[in-house]
């Protein structure tokens, strides 16, 4: 009776182990075949890819492509913030969210994005990652000249010769009669492309130097350029006698500006005038790829006037070895 007593209340211990283990340790006496939860896989920036698209007059379409790099585990839920921020002030102009999905496998994939901004001034194009809404990764691209992208229209392969034996506009004097001088006007047009623009024109504008009124203006037909030739477009103007002018040639394409130059004439013998001309290239600049946010926000030791391990103001090394000595002299001294 004893033995039977004996084993069931040890049965009956096993089995109260059996769910205090249970209730403190879950899953404890689960199945191990069961499949249990994985860590999911990393995702990186790999590259940023930016190229322009539909340029207007006001805007232009950046098309960006973020190389996003996955190993591991799947991840779920992948999703890439991009933003146009301001270089200037740093004002957010504006903000794309583009879902990437779930990412299997070792491999790269590709994560189209499209952004309108001003075409003009700079901007930090800004990359973030998302996992499941928790952020993984970021980088950023840096955009300068965004001017110098043209729209369709404003495209054109010719324009106002830029050699110094060869200025863009030039004159000479025809003729003059009484009071009224007649000026034969040249302007130089060259065609850098490998195609022939038709509706080409130029207008020309003699204006006053003191008082900038326009003494007379003109309109020519430019006629057709065949590729990599220089032509002269040629016309006559006649204005008063006596006075400095300032020539004014504008090129014109299906009633969109081209190009533009600017001569002087001098027809006042006691004053003069020239064309003072600043000339600067305006291009289109991407910068690499910058990994993270690209704000050190690490602090930054303080100035507070303490000596440091390197040098400068303080007590160093051979000041505490002179206090010792002295310290010892003086116990020396006191024993004595």
């Amino acid at each position: 009776m004893r033995r039977e007593t004996t084993l069931a209340a040890g049965a009956a211990g096993v089995a109260l182990l059996a769910v205090v283990a249970a209730v403190l340790v879950p899953g404890a006496l689960a199945d191990p075949s069961e499949e249990r939860p994985v860590r999911p896989g990393p995702v990186d920036i790999a590259d940023m890819e930016i190229s322009a698209g539909d340029v207007t007059g006001d805007t232009v379409t950046l098309n960006v492509v973020t190389r996003l790099s996955h190993r591991g585990p799947p991840a779920r839920n992948v999703t890439v913030r991009i933003q146009a921020v301001d270089a200037e002030s740093g004002l957010v102009e504006t903000t794309r969210t583009t879902t990437a999905g779930d990412l299997t496998g070792e491999r790269e994939v590709a994560v189209p994005t499209n952004l309108t901004v001003e075409r003009e001034g700079g901007y930090r194009i800004r990359a973030v990652v998302y996992r499941d809404d928790q952020r993984v990764d970021s980088g950023t691209r840096e955009l300068r000249g965004l001017e110098a992208l043209q729209p369709p229209y404003a495209r054109s392969a010719v324009g106002f010769a830029e050699a110094d034996a060869l200025p863009p506009v030039a004159f000479s004097v025809a003729g003059t009669e009484g009071n009224r001088t007649t000026l034969a006007l040249q302007m130089a047009l060259t065609n850098a492309g490998d195609d022939r623009p038709g509706d080409l024109r130029v207008t020309v504008t003699l204006r006053q130097a003191d008082s900038n009124i326009v003494a007379n203006r003109t309109s020519v037909p430019v006629g057709s350029i065949r590729p990599g030739r220089t032509e002269t477009v040629e016309t006559r103007l006649t204005v008063p006698t006596g006075y400095n002018y300032y020539i004014d040639a504008v090129l014109w394409k299906d009633g969109v500006v081209i190009d533009s130059a600017r001569g002087a004439a001098n027809l006042d013998p006691t004053e003069t005038i020239s064309v003072n001309e600043t000339r600067r290239d305006v291009e289109l600049r991407v910068s690499d790829f910058t990994r993270g946010d690209g704000d050190d926000e690490r602090p930054r030791p303080e100035a507070t006037g303490m000596p440091t391990s390197g040098g400068g103001p303080g007590f160093g090394a051979a000041v505490a070895v002179v206090a010792l000595l002295a310290a010892a002299l003086l116990a020396r001294r006191t024993s004595q």
